[in-house]
Protein backbone atom coordinates (compact mmCIF):
# COMPACT_ATOMS: atom_id res chain seq x y z
CA UNK A 1 0.00 0.00 0.00
CA UNK A 2 2.67 2.42 1.04
CA UNK A 3 6.62 2.87 0.30
CA UNK A 4 8.41 2.02 4.01
CA UNK A 5 9.39 5.87 3.82
CA UNK A 6 5.80 7.10 3.41
CA UNK A 7 4.56 8.25 7.18
CA UNK A 8 0.99 6.50 6.37
CA UNK A 9 3.24 2.83 6.65
CA UNK A 10 2.96 3.12 10.36
CA UNK A 11 -0.98 3.58 10.49
CA UNK A 12 -2.57 1.11 12.11
CA UNK A 13 -5.51 1.19 9.62
CA UNK A 14 -2.66 0.33 6.72
CA UNK A 15 -2.27 -2.80 8.19
CA UNK A 16 -4.83 -4.20 10.25
CA UNK A 17 -7.79 -5.73 7.16
CA UNK A 18 -11.83 -5.47 8.50
CA UNK A 19 -14.72 -7.68 7.28
CA UNK A 20 -16.59 -6.28 4.42
CA UNK A 21 -20.07 -5.39 5.14
CA UNK A 22 -21.26 -6.32 1.63
CA UNK A 23 -22.92 -2.76 1.21
CA UNK A 24 -22.91 -1.13 -2.15
CA UNK A 25 -20.19 0.82 -3.31
CA UNK A 26 -20.70 4.37 -4.41
CA UNK A 27 -19.24 5.63 -7.67
CA UNK A 28 -16.72 8.20 -6.99
CA UNK A 29 -17.43 12.05 -8.84
CA UNK A 30 -15.44 14.27 -10.01
CA UNK A 31 -16.45 17.68 -9.39
CA UNK A 32 -15.08 21.19 -11.80
CA UNK A 33 -15.18 24.01 -9.73
CA UNK A 34 -15.15 26.78 -12.44
CA UNK A 35 -18.76 24.91 -13.43
CA UNK A 36 -20.51 24.60 -9.91
CA UNK A 37 -19.27 25.78 -7.16
CA UNK A 38 -21.36 24.27 -4.07
CA UNK A 39 -20.61 19.99 -3.59
CA UNK A 40 -21.08 17.68 -0.89
CA UNK A 41 -19.85 14.55 0.11
CA UNK A 42 -22.20 13.18 2.98
CA UNK A 43 -21.08 15.23 6.30
CA UNK A 44 -20.34 17.98 4.60
CA UNK A 45 -20.72 20.84 2.15
CA UNK A 46 -17.67 22.88 0.09
CA UNK A 47 -18.45 25.96 -1.37
CA UNK A 48 -15.67 27.33 -3.61
CA UNK A 49 -16.11 31.26 -4.23
CA UNK A 50 -13.78 33.40 -6.74
CA UNK A 51 -14.48 36.18 -4.47
CA UNK A 52 -13.78 39.71 -5.22
CA UNK A 53 -12.86 42.85 -3.75
CA UNK A 54 -15.95 44.46 -1.66
CA UNK A 55 -17.72 40.81 -1.98
CA UNK A 56 -19.86 40.40 1.49
CA UNK A 57 -20.36 36.77 1.41
CA UNK A 58 -23.27 35.52 4.04
CA UNK A 59 -22.87 32.11 5.73
CA UNK A 60 -25.92 32.00 7.38
CA UNK A 61 -26.39 31.26 10.88
CA UNK A 62 -24.53 27.48 11.46
CA UNK A 63 -25.37 24.91 13.72
CA UNK A 64 -22.19 23.58 13.47
CA UNK A 65 -18.45 25.36 13.08
CA UNK A 66 -17.62 26.44 9.36
CA UNK A 67 -14.05 25.96 7.94
CA UNK A 68 -12.17 28.15 5.44
CA UNK A 69 -9.27 27.21 3.68
CA UNK A 70 -6.77 29.88 2.59
CA UNK A 71 -4.21 29.13 0.12
CA UNK A 72 -1.76 31.14 -1.29
CA UNK A 73 -4.16 32.51 -3.83
CA UNK A 74 -6.66 33.75 -1.73
CA UNK A 75 -7.47 37.21 -1.01
CA UNK A 76 -7.32 39.04 2.48
CA UNK A 77 -10.77 38.68 4.29
CA UNK A 78 -12.51 39.69 8.07
CA UNK A 79 -14.65 37.37 9.39
CA UNK A 80 -17.06 39.55 11.19
CA UNK A 81 -19.44 37.37 14.09
CA UNK A 82 -21.63 39.00 17.24
CA UNK A 83 -17.81 38.58 19.10
CA UNK A 84 -15.79 40.76 17.10
CA UNK A 85 -13.67 40.96 13.52
CA UNK A 86 -11.26 38.71 12.66
CA UNK A 87 -8.69 39.42 10.19
CA UNK A 88 -7.17 36.91 7.96
CA UNK A 89 -4.48 37.15 5.39
CA UNK A 90 -1.98 34.33 5.24
CA UNK A 91 -2.50 30.70 4.13
CA UNK A 92 -4.07 28.76 6.77
CA UNK A 93 -7.28 27.16 8.30
CA UNK A 94 -9.68 29.47 9.67
CA UNK A 95 -12.53 27.85 12.24
CA UNK A 96 -15.46 29.92 12.90
CA UNK A 97 -17.72 28.86 16.08
CA UNK A 98 -21.84 28.62 15.34
CA UNK A 99 -23.68 31.12 14.67
CA UNK A 100 -24.28 33.95 12.37
CA UNK A 101 -21.12 35.44 10.41
CA UNK A 102 -19.98 37.00 7.28
CA UNK A 103 -17.03 37.42 5.56
CA UNK A 104 -15.70 40.76 3.80
CA UNK A 105 -13.01 40.56 1.29
CA UNK A 106 -10.25 42.87 0.49
CA UNK A 107 -9.18 41.06 -2.95
CA UNK A 108 -9.31 38.71 -5.61
CA UNK A 109 -9.26 35.15 -5.19
CA UNK A 110 -10.20 31.78 -4.13
CA UNK A 111 -11.83 30.99 -0.66
CA UNK A 112 -13.12 27.59 0.46
CA UNK A 113 -15.68 27.18 2.97
CA UNK A 114 -16.41 24.00 4.73
CA UNK A 115 -19.87 23.52 6.53
CA UNK A 116 -21.37 20.07 8.08
CA UNK A 117 -23.87 18.65 5.45
CA UNK A 118 -27.32 19.28 7.70
CA UNK A 119 -26.99 22.83 7.61
CA UNK A 120 -30.58 24.18 7.08
CA UNK A 121 -28.95 27.22 5.20
CA UNK A 122 -26.96 24.94 2.93
CA UNK A 123 -28.52 21.20 2.55
CA UNK A 124 -30.09 21.99 -0.38
CA UNK A 125 -27.81 24.04 -2.45
CA UNK A 126 -25.59 21.58 -3.49
CA UNK A 127 -25.27 20.65 -7.20
CA UNK A 128 -25.08 16.75 -6.62
CA UNK A 129 -27.57 16.66 -3.78
CA UNK A 130 -29.08 13.64 -6.04
CA UNK A 131 -26.33 11.82 -4.97
CA UNK A 132 -26.80 11.77 -1.05
CA UNK A 133 -30.92 11.36 -1.91
CA UNK A 134 -30.17 8.45 0.48
CA UNK A 135 -27.32 7.89 2.88
CA UNK A 136 -24.53 5.99 1.52
CA UNK A 137 -24.46 2.83 4.24
CA UNK A 138 -20.41 2.79 3.99
CA UNK A 139 -19.35 5.83 5.27
CA UNK A 140 -19.82 6.75 9.12
CA UNK A 141 -22.23 9.37 10.08
CA UNK A 142 -20.81 12.41 11.64
CA UNK A 143 -21.04 12.47 15.22
CA UNK A 144 -18.95 15.71 16.02
CA UNK A 145 -15.78 15.79 18.53
CA UNK A 146 -15.66 17.49 21.66
CA UNK A 147 -15.91 21.27 22.09
CA UNK A 148 -12.76 23.22 21.88
CA UNK A 149 -10.36 24.12 24.65
CA UNK A 150 -10.71 27.80 25.94
CA UNK A 151 -13.27 30.72 25.00
CA UNK A 152 -15.40 30.92 22.15
CA UNK A 153 -13.43 32.85 19.37
CA UNK A 154 -12.46 32.38 15.20
CA UNK A 155 -9.51 30.26 15.49
CA UNK A 156 -6.96 31.15 12.56
CA UNK A 157 -4.16 28.61 11.49
CA UNK A 158 -1.26 30.09 9.78
CA UNK A 159 0.94 27.53 7.76
CA UNK A 160 3.83 30.10 8.22
CA UNK A 161 4.19 28.83 11.82
CA UNK A 162 4.56 24.65 10.43
CA UNK A 163 6.71 24.41 7.42
CA UNK A 164 6.64 20.67 5.76
CA UNK A 165 7.93 17.67 7.70
CA UNK A 166 8.85 14.34 5.59
CA UNK A 167 8.45 12.62 8.73
CA UNK A 168 4.77 13.85 9.26
CA UNK A 169 1.81 13.41 6.51
CA UNK A 170 1.29 16.90 4.88
CA UNK A 171 -0.09 19.34 7.59
CA UNK A 172 -3.14 18.51 9.28
CA UNK A 173 -6.08 20.47 11.49
CA UNK A 174 -9.02 19.18 12.75
CA UNK A 175 -12.46 20.76 13.83
CA UNK A 176 -15.27 19.16 16.03
CA UNK A 177 -16.68 18.09 12.27
CA UNK A 178 -13.71 17.89 9.58
CA UNK A 179 -9.70 17.47 9.03
CA UNK A 180 -8.01 19.32 6.63
CA UNK A 181 -4.59 18.19 5.38
CA UNK A 182 -2.69 20.33 3.79
CA UNK A 183 -0.40 17.95 1.41
CA UNK A 184 3.08 19.73 -0.30
CA UNK A 185 2.82 21.27 -3.46
CA UNK A 186 4.35 18.71 -6.10
CA UNK A 187 6.77 20.35 -8.74
CA UNK A 188 5.76 18.36 -11.87
CA UNK A 189 4.45 15.09 -12.46
CA UNK A 190 4.72 12.59 -9.55
CA UNK A 191 7.10 9.34 -10.62
CA UNK A 192 4.35 6.83 -11.99
CA UNK A 193 6.52 3.88 -10.59
CA UNK A 194 5.90 5.21 -6.96
CA UNK A 195 2.10 6.14 -6.01
CA UNK A 196 0.32 4.75 -2.97
CA UNK A 197 -2.97 2.97 -4.15
CA UNK A 198 -4.80 2.15 -0.56
CA UNK A 199 -8.45 2.19 0.53
CA UNK A 200 -10.30 3.57 3.47
CA UNK A 201 -12.92 1.50 5.43
CA UNK A 202 -15.61 3.94 6.58
CA UNK A 203 -14.88 7.66 5.52
CA UNK A 204 -15.19 9.68 2.25
CA UNK A 205 -12.16 11.54 1.12
CA UNK A 206 -12.55 14.53 -0.54
CA UNK A 207 -9.42 15.61 -2.32
CA UNK A 208 -9.49 19.14 -3.55
CA UNK A 209 -6.84 19.94 -5.94
CA UNK A 210 -5.87 23.97 -6.02
CA UNK A 211 -3.10 23.69 -8.57
CA UNK A 212 -1.66 22.00 -11.36
CA UNK A 213 -3.49 18.99 -12.89
CA UNK A 214 -4.09 15.12 -10.85
CA UNK A 215 -4.99 11.78 -12.49
CA UNK A 216 -7.39 10.23 -10.36
CA UNK A 217 -6.90 6.21 -10.55
CA UNK A 218 -9.64 4.54 -8.58
CA UNK A 219 -10.45 0.93 -8.64
CA UNK A 220 -13.94 -0.53 -7.31
CA UNK A 221 -13.27 -3.70 -5.26
CA UNK A 222 -15.36 -6.66 -6.28
CA UNK A 223 -18.40 -7.84 -4.64
CA UNK A 224 -20.37 -10.96 -4.85
CA UNK A 225 -23.00 -8.99 -7.15
CA UNK A 226 -21.30 -8.92 -10.94
CA UNK A 227 -23.55 -5.88 -12.26
CA UNK A 228 -22.26 -3.72 -9.55
CA UNK A 229 -18.86 -4.22 -11.08
CA UNK A 230 -16.86 -0.90 -12.48
CA UNK A 231 -14.22 -0.85 -14.57
CA UNK A 232 -10.86 0.98 -13.35
CA UNK A 233 -10.90 4.64 -13.83
CA UNK A 234 -7.81 6.70 -14.48
CA UNK A 235 -9.52 10.38 -14.65
CA UNK A 236 -7.80 13.35 -15.64
CA UNK A 237 -8.87 16.97 -13.81
CA UNK A 238 -7.53 20.36 -13.21
CA UNK A 239 -7.59 23.14 -10.19
CA UNK A 240 -10.06 23.75 -9.11
CA UNK A 241 -11.19 20.48 -8.72
CA UNK A 242 -12.77 18.29 -5.91
CA UNK A 243 -12.83 14.24 -6.28
CA UNK A 244 -15.35 12.58 -4.17
CA UNK A 245 -13.64 9.08 -3.17
CA UNK A 246 -15.78 7.09 -1.40
CA UNK A 247 -15.33 3.58 1.01
CA UNK A 248 -13.78 1.25 0.15
CA UNK A 249 -12.42 2.04 -3.72
CA UNK A 250 -8.86 2.13 -3.89
CA UNK A 251 -7.47 5.03 -4.81
CA UNK A 252 -4.06 7.02 -5.72
CA UNK A 253 -3.26 10.78 -7.14
CA UNK A 254 -0.77 11.25 -9.86
CA UNK A 255 0.27 14.96 -10.05
CA UNK A 256 0.65 15.59 -13.75
CA UNK A 257 1.33 19.01 -14.75
CA UNK A 258 4.60 20.42 -15.44
CA UNK A 259 4.59 23.02 -12.95
CA UNK A 260 3.43 22.93 -9.47
CA UNK A 261 0.54 20.86 -8.35
CA UNK A 262 -1.34 21.04 -4.94
CA UNK A 263 -4.09 18.95 -3.23
CA UNK A 264 -5.99 19.46 -0.01
CA UNK A 265 -7.77 16.32 1.36
CA UNK A 266 -10.80 16.73 3.38
CA UNK A 267 -12.34 14.38 5.65
CA UNK A 268 -15.59 14.07 8.00
CA UNK A 269 -15.83 13.28 10.63
CA UNK A 270 -11.96 13.63 11.75
CA UNK A 271 -10.09 10.85 10.64
CA UNK A 272 -9.26 9.02 14.15
CA UNK A 273 -6.17 7.24 12.73
CA UNK A 274 -3.90 10.39 11.91
CA UNK A 275 -5.40 12.00 14.99
CA UNK A 276 -3.96 8.85 17.13
CA UNK A 277 0.10 9.86 15.21
CA UNK A 278 1.63 12.31 17.87
CA UNK A 279 2.21 15.13 16.46
CA UNK A 280 0.39 15.17 13.04
CA UNK A 281 -2.82 17.22 13.93
CA UNK A 282 -1.51 20.60 14.58
CA UNK A 283 -4.14 21.93 16.58
CA UNK A 284 -4.65 18.85 18.97
CA UNK A 285 -4.15 21.23 22.25
CA UNK A 286 -7.02 22.88 21.08
CA UNK A 287 -9.48 20.36 19.57
CA UNK A 288 -9.53 16.95 21.61
CA UNK A 289 -10.27 13.65 20.79
CA UNK A 290 -12.85 11.69 22.00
Amino acid sequence: MYEKDDPRSALATATTPRPDSGDAIAAAQYLDLRETSIVRAQNVILAHTEARAGDDLDNGTLDGELAIIVTAASPAFTVLTDDGATQVDAPGLVVVPPGASRISVHGDGPLVRLVEAAEPAWRDRAANAGAYAEDHPRVAPLRRWPEPAGPRRVRFYPLSEVPDDPARFGRIFRTRAFMVNFLPEQNGPRDPRKLSPHHHDDFEQLSLAVQGEYVHHIRTPWLPDSTSWREDEHVRIGSPSVTIIPPPTVHTSEASDAGVNQLIDIFSPPRRDFSERPGWVLNADEYPMP
